[in-house]
């Protein structure tokens, strides 16, 4: 089997070379930009590369076994290449899936805002359920996260957050969660137990670096800085360490608290401040393309993404794809894939 010509493997290990060869370059240190976006680059191969030859030794290794079990006419072997055949088409989807991620920043880390909507206690805690659930999937799949801002709910949950999230290919997975996700439930802060529905949206970009252009005068930014919030103790900040950023042109704001500099801070909070800006633009770019098009439906409160319905059953569906699950519990603690991966198969004009 000759799967060279499809993963275009002559090009990658190519590409892999000329940035290795690059990264050993004296002067390659001096731009740490391009250092992040290079490393990131060879790790992205790396794993392309890797997973190409796993597939590839399988396959071999399948070869093998079939043409002994032919040539002793052993039929126990049965059961062990069958597995075998298993193991290489999951090898083999997890390789086509990747190869669906062909978009400019799909390759990209991805910044997560998580907002809660209409509802009160209930949208908050639905909101802080959402972020579990992602810090949970990343957490599965040893990608890295860093919340840049999160503000803690009235009683429960959480009012906002927004979550850098670091991995190759991160963004191109995650974009699929964008949108509403509504809540169906027995309320535990109704007095009487009622059923509520909640809904929290989910807002997902790629982390834009400073290879891609995008304007920020600085005359058009305000400012400013404050005490970090937090649930008390030796975590909370005495000092005006946390940083808001405003864009007055477009009225986009970002803040970000986590870190205990306010360098630091301002630093990450503009790095979101790109990314949002970005992610504006393109907007209106499609807006103005939408206007020659056909009307879409657009992505409010009155049509989510997915459901969570945990009464008087319990079942999540995907409103995009109708693929749906009666095991709530495992998606709420991360296993959210079989709803990625749907999606992301689903061709372009039927999304």
């Amino acid at each position: 089997m000759n799967f060279g010509g499809i993963f275009d493997l002559p090009t990658k290990q190519k590409e892999l070379e000329e940035l290795e060869k690059e990264a050993m370059d004296s002067n390659f240190w001096n731009n740490s930009q391009r250092v992040q976006t290079v490393n990131q680059r060879i790790s992205t191969l790396k794993d392309e590369i890797g997973e190409f030859d796993k597939l590839h030794n399988t396959v071999d290794d399948l070869k093998v076994l079939l043409e002994l079990a032919i040539e002793e006419d052993d039929s126990s072997m049965e059961s062990e290449i069958q597995n075998g055949l298993s193991v290489v088409k999951t090898q083999f989807d997890k390789i086509e899936l990747r190869l669906m991620l062909d978009g400019e920043f799909d390759e990209n880390n991805a910044i997560l805002s998580i907002h809660p909507g209409a509802g009160g206690v209930d949208a908050q805690d639905w909101a802080g359920m959402l972020m579990r659930m992602y810090l949970r999937w990343c957490d599965q799949h040893s990608y890295i996260t860093e919340i840049v801002d999160l503000t803690a709910g009235d009683e429960a949950g959480i009012k906002g957050a927004t979550i850098l999230v670091k991995g190759t290919y991160v963004y191109g997975y995650l974009k699929a969660e964008s949108g509403v996700h509504r809540l169906v439930r027995l309320s535990p802060y109704d007095f009487n137990n009622r059923r509520h529905t909640s809904f929290a949206a989910v807002h997902v970009t790629p982390e834009i670096d400073d290879s891609i252009d995008v304007e920020i005068n600085a005359e058009d930014l305000r400012i400013d800085t404050y005490r970090a919030s937090g649930a008390g103790g030796q975590h909370v900040n005495v000092t005006d360490s946390a940083v808001r950023i405003t864009h007055k042109p477009t009225n986009i704001m970002v803040q970000c608290q986590n870190e205990r500099s306010q360098h630091k801070n301002r630093e990450i909070a503009m790095k979101v401040l790109r990314s949002r800006l970005y992610d504006h633009l393109r907007a209106q770019r499609d807006e103005e393309i939408a206007k020659l098009q056909p009307e879409r439906r657009n992505i409010d409160f009155g049509s989510q993404i997915r459901s969570y319905v945990l009464h008087p059953y319990q079942r999540v569906k995907d409103t995009r794809t109708n693929i749906e699950t009666g095991n709530v519990d495992a998606v709420l603690n991360g296993e959210i894939d079989v709803f990625i991966e749907s999606y992301l198969k689903v061709k372009p004009d039927e999304k």
